[in-house]
């Protein structure tokens, strides 16, 4: 296993970050705020420009380190609370499917720099089911080793690498057989989904162990695209297939896998999208969440703009939000913000602007 890193060049401040960062996720900032910019980047206007949005070839590991490092750059004379980090965004549902031998696919979005990853469904019929393997000798696993090794190569002491996704529990049903059908299984093969979720645990636990003994904790913590820094070992879960469902059918189905991988590392993240927040006061009382992170989605208000009533349904849990600049800077003067809360603002112009915010969300108090 490589050793940590206890200093990155593109967080020059890495200490005083991780200090703030602790507090907050071990609970003891309830009345302060955070808050991480995004910054005009010419990497992500490059990515722009050469992919677009859809479909794509695989990518090669290399050039998407060498974006990553070019992205990242421009943060070196920022001092916020984030921590830069490289997200393997192509170990997206097609590295699960793709162990499994799935056909995958690769698809870019533009306004992320993303390349994400997927396979079609991977069961014509649930009588396939006993014929799945997981392969750690196989391509997509050796290539998911590979990238891992020239993504921690690229990063080493620069910045650092985010966790990435779980595909477990009816996540990774929705792979075997689509959504529609995963959601019938429920009632039709329950026995043969209970499997399913077995055998997503079994491959999350063998992706994200070789994730971790990689070498890619900071400073004792996990980096993270939803919640920038973290102490320990943390995953970063999703229950999005129980959006569409009610709390009852999160409790009988989705609690337990949930509980049961966060409990096999140090804890996990969840995100949760805004057709989601009915799952609130369920998932805040999972054993071994450390922070949510809220989406914003069409037809529905901004979490930022209800995040005294969030607060009051999840308690003290630690909350990461998106939101513009202006209203983030009308908040702050007007002390509207809540606190306990990790505040991603998109929308400033330089770092020496976020720089100058920095020194009043430093000595805010809620």
């Amino acid at each position: 296993m490589a050793p940590e890193p206890d200093s990155l060049a593109c967080c020059p401040d890495l200490h005083d970050r991780i200090a703030r960062l602790r507090a907050l996720y071990e609970r003891r900032a309830a009345d302060r705020i955070f808050a991480a910019f995004s910054l005009p980047s010419p990497a992500l206007q490059a990515f722009a420009a050469r992919y677009g949005s859809g479909f794509c070839d695989a990518p090669d590991p290399r050039e998407r380190i060498a974006f990553w490092d070019e992205h990242l750059s421009v943060r070196r004379d920022l001092y916020d609370d984030s921590v830069p980090a490289a997200y393997l965004s192509e170990c997206d549902q097609g590295l699960y499917g793709g162990i499994l031998g799935g056909e995958v696919r690769y698809l870019a979005d533009p306004d992320t720099g993303w390349i994400s990853s997927m396979v079609p469904p991977l069961l014509k019929d649930w009588s396939d089911f006993q014929q799945l393997r997981i392969d750690p000798q196989g391509p997509a696993f050796q290539a998911y080793r590979r990238q891992l090794q020239i993504f921690r190569d690229g990063a080493a002491g620069r910045f650092g690498l985010s966790h990435f996704i779980l595909i477990d529990s009816l996540n990774f049903v929705y792979e075997l057989v689509g959504a529609t059908r995963t959601y019938l299984a429920l009632y039709d093969v329950p026995e043969l989904v209970r499997r399913a979720i077995d055998l997503a645990f079994e491959l999350n636990v063998l992706v994200q162990e070789t994730f971790f003994q990689a070498g890619t904790l900071v400073a004792g913590g996990t980096c993270s695209n939803m919640v920038e820094w973290i102490p320990g070992r943390i995953v970063s879960e999703s229950v999005d297939p129980f959006h569409m469902t009610g709390v009852d059918d999160f409790e009988t189905w989705g609690r337990e896998p949930v509980e049961r991988i966060l409990g096999r590392f140090d804890g996990g993240v969840i995100h949760i999208h805004a057709n989601g927040r009915h799952l609130l006061e369920a998932v805040s009382t999972v054993r071994g969440i450390k922070a949510v992170y809220l989406g914003d989605d069409r037809g529905f208000p901004p979490a930022f703009e209800i995040l005294p009533e969030v607060r009051r349904r999840v308690g003290d849990l630690p909350l990461v939000v998106s939101c513009a600049l202006e209203p983030f800077v009308d908040a702050l003067r007007r002390g509207r913000l809540t606190g306990g809360v990790m505040y991603k603002v998109s929308g400033a112009p330089d770092a020496d602007s976020a720089n100058r915010l920095m020194e009043r969300v430093r000595t805010y108090r809620a």
